[in-house]
């Protein structure tokens, strides 16, 4: 049996009913919606996380292609964190560099906003830091396809991690008035996340940006915010 079937395999032995209606009403999967038509077996998390664990070291790049090219979500999920999980693992840079251009030549198959949130920062924003590579983001950041717009400024979430916010604040005003509601909710959790380190640029990025942000990136920026002070942004009162 192929690797890709051997975890198939155990993914549907780890559905469950309740979850296998509710994840596609959840990710949006009807007719029209950012998921529309995508597949899905009812597995959790950390079930997937458990299978990683088991098949990670078995699992050749070949492998990691057939899965990540399923018509299951779960299945391109494990072949994502099965990535990461070689890449953290790995002590050799050109192996990490195969892994980052496996990663970036399979971006069409990184199509929902868990897959981008759950693998990028940790291999690609990694990778980019750690090389001085954010080119690759910027480049990413520029695409027409909605989800490599938001895999360029999730990945700036490493360098938030490391204390560099600067490219986090170019990606977000790059993409600040995209059409789509997940990049309004994107560059706000990466605005809050940078607050977190640095309170002052923050601030600063929202006294000057906040009346020409999407409603919705300017409540997941400012959630964490004292009271007065968030309702002070929401009513333009600063």
């Amino acid at each position: 049996m192929t690797l890709h079937n051997q975890i198939l395999e155990a993914l549907q032995f780890l559905s469950t009913p309740e979850k296998r209606d509710f994840l596609p009403y959840f990710f949006k999967t009807g007719k029209g919606q950012y998921a529309e038509g995508d597949q899905f077996i009812g597995v959790v998390v950390p079930d997937s996380r458990k299978l990683v664990k088991e098949y990670w070291q078995k699992a050749t790049l070949d492998d990691v292609q057939e899965i990540l090219k399923s018509e299951f979500h779960e299945m391109r999920l494990v072949a994502l964190l099965i990535l990461i999980t070689k890449f953290e693992k790995s002590k050799d840079e050109k192996e990490k560099k195969n892994l980052v251009d496996f990663y970036l030549k399979n971006t069409k198959y990184i199509n929902n906003w868990d897959l981008v949130d759950l693998s990028c920062y940790k291999l690609l924003g990694r990778y980019c830091f750690e090389n001085q590579k954010d080119d690759i983001l910027k480049k990413l950041s520029n695409s027409e396809n909605m989800w490599e717009k938001r895999i360029a400024i999730v990945a700036t979430m490493y360098h938030i991690k490391k204390g560099s916010h600067d490219l986090t604040i170019e990606l977000a005003l790059n993409n600040l008035n995209h059409s789509h509601d997940l990049m309004h909710k994107a560059n706000g959790w990466l605005l809050r996340e940078m607050g977190k380190k640095d309170e002052e640029k923050f601030l600063n990025f929202l006294k000057t940006h906040y009346q020409n942000m999407p409603r919705t990136s300017l409540r997941y920026a400012i959630e964490k915010l004292d009271e007065d002070l968030r309702q002070d942004f929401l009513k333009g009162r600063i």
